[in-house]
């Protein structure tokens, strides 16, 4: 398919352009490339990842996937035959490479295992993100921009800028990128140009209701049962505006699913009538919890979740932070009373 990039909402600006060839000057013929994303990668970094496999390939470039922790079930369809996936390898798979691609994330603690691997490669290290550079960031040769709704989007650049060619697969991959970054398009994040690029990948032949039958309509019922724990759980301030949730750590055993199935609970106590900044605690057991802030409104929750060494977008970010559960979460929730009442 050949993109028409005659629409301005198309043309990625002067300046991304010039970033993305300097990022692709770094590439030659018959390099192996190691892709990698962030741990518990969610369908942007799938996404981007297999998209950008294929789209290096057309350039005689083999590409493999090593990510921190196992691919997702419900993104396996973005694979096919064609894209190597090893992240079963650990620290591994990134032995013998010519170059290493980093999507989805700005700082090198984001790779969990894969970080200290990471920290000591001697060969090139590239960034494609949209979100602000972490404290650590990982390259320092980058295709980043905080406006792109999704690294979908730069991806989608990359592809037209460097004249690749958008197959179905790849149409495919970008769609389910920019699809859940931005809630199904009812995020903050959807631009004009989202919508645009949108368009596009149908006209490449994305079938928009397979889509939705893939990622949003397969549930199991142990997530549904982990849906109705979480509930109630279920804690709200009204007068703040402050709505919480929580599992234990033995959830996951106990109705039998995946990290990936956590996804999108969040969005529960953030639907409430009047709720400005909503919390998902989950104990992962070992003494840490994992904490999802999402908001409404005015409300950044990345500058929040900076406090603990987490990050991530202005309405969605997260954060690891050491203690038990009770711990963790009366601290949280004392803090975040406090920042919401701009103290």
């Amino acid at each position: 398919m050949t993109v028409n990039v005659s629409d301005g909402l198309l043309s990625a600006s002067d300046a991304r352009k010039a970033a993305i060839h300097t990022w692709f000057a770094a590439f030659r013929p018959g390099m192996t490339v190691a892709l990698s994303t962030h741990i518990n990668a969610d369908g942007d970094g799938c996404g981007s990842e297999t998209a950008l496999a294929r789209l290096l390939a057309q350039r005689g470039i083999d590409c493999r996937i090593v990510n921190p922790t196992p691919w997702p079930s419900m993104f396996e369809f973005l694979l096919g035959s064609d894209v190597q996936e090893m992240s079963a390898m650990g620290a591994a798979g990134l032995d013998d490479i010519d170059l290493l691609v980093v999507l989805d994330i700005n700082d090198v603690r984001r790779l969990g295992q894969l970080a200290d691997k990471v920290r000591t490669l001697s060969v090139p290290v590239l960034v494609i993100d949209h979100h602000i550079a972490g404290d650590e960031p990982v390259g320092t040769t980058a295709v980043a921009d905080t406006r792109a709704c999704a690294t979908g989007e730069l991806v989608y650049d990359i592809a037209v800028t460097l004249g690749l060619d958008v197959t179905p697969a790849v149409a495919q991959s970008l769609y389910a990128a920019i699809l859940t970054d931005t809630g199904s398009f009812r995020f903050s994040n959807t631009s004009p140009r989202a919508h645009a690029i949108a368009a596009q990948l149908l006209v490449a032949g994305v079938n928009p209701e397979e889509m939705y039958r893939r990622i949003y309509a397969q549930v199991s019922v142990g997530r549904l049962q982990l849906l109705r724990e979480a509930l109630g759980s279920l804690h709200v301030e009204p007068e703040l505006g402050l709505s919480h949730i929580s599992v234990d750590a033995g959830v996951m055993d106990r109705f039998h699913v995946t990290s990936e199935e956590l996804d999108g609970i969040v969005e529960h106590p953030r639907s409430i009538t009047g709720t400005r900044l909503a919390l998902f605690f989950r104990d992962l057991g070992h003494g840490k919890v994992k904490v999802s802030f999402r908001s409404t409104g005015d409300v950044d929750v990345q500058q929040f979740a900076r406090r603990y060494g987490g990050g991530g977008h202005a309405k969605a970010s997260g954060a690891m932070i050491a203690g038990s559960l009770d711990e963790v979460r009366t601290q949280v929730v004392a803090d975040a009373r406090a920042y919401l009442r701009g103290e």
